[in-house]
């Protein structure tokens, strides 16, 4: 067995004071990074909302009022500070980098592409990757939508609760118990880890 590890939407945006910030992002993002230097993984793979900034992403942004479901505020646009890795994330230890959300909704890193327009199945069937621990933000969106696909792969898949923030406690718990029922081991977060 190949384990590698993907790092979902670590960005800006996604911590305290971004457009769409979760509680414990900055914490998730600093350990993620202790994480990478206490474990070996075959492949560090990272996705990133990489939005377009002249259209609605078919939808993805708010004309209006965001229902924070299928619309959004402005987030993660394509070369601006939000896009950009949260700063307490390694990003030199990241082997790939999948941008995704181009002009498009997207939850999944399975649904970007790599800077070579590959996609991250086939990344990951090229490094022999056959296990697949995910951590990132948000549990209850784009970590779930990954973790999800990543199963339906048919990779053995964990979820690093403790290296993820959530955006709210409740869709965190449904989350984490629909990943259960689909197969994916969730690693219980430990006591004093973030939110």
């Amino acid at each position: 067995m190949t384990r590698g590890i993907l790092i979902v939407d670590v960005q800006n945006d996604f911590t305290e004071g971004g457009a769409l910030g979760t509680e414990g992002g900055a914490a998730v993002a600093a350990a993620i990074t202790e994480h990478l230097r206490t474990h070996e993984y075959a492949l560090v793979a990272a996705s990133r909302d990489w939005h377009d900034a002249a259209n609605d992403n078919g939808g993805h942004f708010a004309a209006g009022e965001p229902d924070f479901v299928d619309t959004w505020p402005v987030h993660c646009v394509a070369g601006t500070p939000g896009a950009d890795y949260h700063p307490a994330l390694d990003a030199l230890a990241i082997d790939v980098h999948i941008k995704k959300g181009q002009g498009k909704p997207a939850y999944s890193a399975f649904e970007g592409t790599s800077d070579d327009g590959e996609m991250l199945s086939e990344v990951l069937e090229e490094q022999g990757i056959d296990e697949l621990d995910i951590v990132g933000i948000a549990t209850d969106y784009c970590v779930k939508a990954s973790a999800l696909d990543a199963a339906v792969a048919g990779l053995r898949v964990r979820v690093l609760d403790g290296l993820t923030s959530a955006v709210s406690p409740e869709t965190r718990a449904a989350a984490l118990d629909e990943l259960r029922d689909a197969g994916v081991e969730v690693v219980p977060r430990s006591p004093g880890t973030a939110a």
